[in-house]
């Protein structure tokens, strides 16, 4: 199975500082992942039509069954992901966004200002985390038991999670 991680940050892409946010995530889908999996990383600048692009290529040419975004979920001028998420989706996932939201608001009352969303292309999953990497896991915590069997529903590849970790929701049949 190939995950894309996507960060969209103009310093990190620049290199001016390291990409924390991109490793959380692969951190925490290790820990949450039994099966095996490839992870397709890239770090790219807020412009909406490279972010555009690397969702494209990643579902259509890379076969991704899942993406994975962090930042530009912000209200700032350059934070434009949702915008390029949306405009690359056949539909939209807006519970998953409700939810991340409605989660981080437990910490932080600027969680209403964040963003983020969820989508899909085609057979691929897209979903835009926040920036910060305590933001990450807890929004990946929230939302990450429903993936498996959204995955499931769309013909993709069977995701096996460690239940030690995070329980994962199929209904049973």
């Amino acid at each position: 199975m190939k995950i894309g991680i996507i960060t969209v940050s103009d310093r990190a892409s620049a290199g001016i500082y390291e990409d924390i946010s991109g490793i959380a995530i692969i951190d925490t889908l290790n820990e949450y992942l039994s099966s095996p999996w490839e992870e397709i990383y890239e770090i790219i600048p807020d412009e909406q039509e490279i972010i555009e692009a690397t969702i494209v290529k990643m579902a259509d040419e890379l076969d991704c069954s899942l993406i994975v975004t962090t930042g530009g979920t912000g209200p700032s001028k350059r934070d434009l992901t949702p915008e390029a998420t949306e405009n690359v989706c056949d539909r939209m996932m807006p519970g998953f966004g409700e939810l991340m939201r409605s989660v981080s608001l437990k910490y932080v009352p600027t969680a209403i200002l964040s963003r983020q969303t969820a989508g899909l292309r085609s057979n691929t999953l897209i979903i835009n985390l926040p920036g910060k990497p305590k933001s990450i896991r807890e929004c990946l915590d929230a939302v990450f038991p429903a993936v498996p069997y959204c995955l499931d529903l769309m013909g993709r590849d069977f995701m096996v999670c460690n239940e030690n970790v995070i329980k994962v929701f199929r209904p049973k049949s």
